[in-house]
């Protein structure tokens, strides 16, 4: 059974932690800009009863309420929420799963607190996105310019591809459970990152992996990221999209299944 906990980091503000499982390694995802942590819902089911597995609600997403103050919301504090859960479930060392946000997280706990990583798998994600400050002034301009999350959550939304409605229902309510400030201040954090003088320095097992489909997060991006840290492997999940966990999560469970068998996590 999934279960919610508060939590708060150390400069006071506000999280969250979904987690099930009460005995082995642990497994820790993090979401994307668009996602909240219920997207990890499938693999929370699906490796409960193995691991410990916690899916991390960042800051400035929506829950709890009321929000951070916008200058809160970078990605030193998205690590600092990650490990806020770590230490209120009492766990010393996780292996950190992260979808596009959620990659540019772990590189960034990688920085500040590597002792605390077994392993990483990255998913749709990116070292240092390719002209990211237009970019990410692109997408403030329009989110400004739909007004509100919801409507900006339906364009956004319809560059993604076709996906079933269940998905795309989905997709809608996790983008608009953020404010229009918070959303901001994420993007802000979510793209312009540059992490690839870090990934030479990565020596715990990793995994990259892509959905085949994806527009946000090319694969290219990805071979630069399995490119750069020794002994990374790379994988290509078909019928999938940028939040290929939830897009073909049986083909995810099973690459992320088979890495934590080979890496002998835990």
């Amino acid at each position: 059974m999934i279960e919610t906990k508060a939590v708060q980091a150390p400069d006071g503000v506000a999280s969250a932690v979904r987690h099930a499982g009460i005995a082995g390694a642990a497994l820790v995802f993090v979401h994307g800009v668009g996602s909240t942590a219920a997207i990890w819902d499938r693999q929370l089911d699906a490796f409960s009863g193995d691991y410990r597995t916690l899916a991390v609600e960042l800051r400035g997403n929506g829950v709890p309420k009321p929000e951070p103050d916008p200058t809160a919301i970078t990605r030193a504090g998205y690590a600092a929420d990650v490990l806020a859960a770590l230490d209120a479930l009492q766990i010393e060392r996780a292996t950190i799963v992260g979808c596009s946000l959620g990659g540019v997280v772990a590189f960034e706990l990688w920085e500040r607190a590597s002792a605390r990583i077994e392993g990483m798998v990255i998913l749709g994600s990116f070292a240092a996105y390719p002209n990211a400050r237009a970019y990410a002034d692109g997408i403030r301009n329009a989110v400004q310019a739909a007004g509100t999350m919801e409507a900006f959550a339906r364009e956004r939304a319809s560059r993604l591809g076709a996906m079933p409605e269940a998905r795309l229902r989905e997709t809608l309510d996790q983008m608009a459970n953020k404010s229009v400030a918070s959303y901001l201040a994420a993007t802000e954090a979510t793209w312009t990152g540059d992490y690839r003088a870090t990934l030479a320095t990565i020596d715990v097992p990793v995994l990259v992996c892509v959905g085949e489909s994806d527009v946000i997060a090319s694969p290219v991006l990805s071979r630069e990221i399995a490119d750069g840290i020794a002994g990374c492997e790379l994988a290509s999940i078909p019928h999938a999209g940028h939040v290929a966990n939830a897009d073909n999560p049986d083909a995810f469970n099973a690459l992320l299944r088979g890495f934590l068998a080979k890496a002998a996590v835990g």
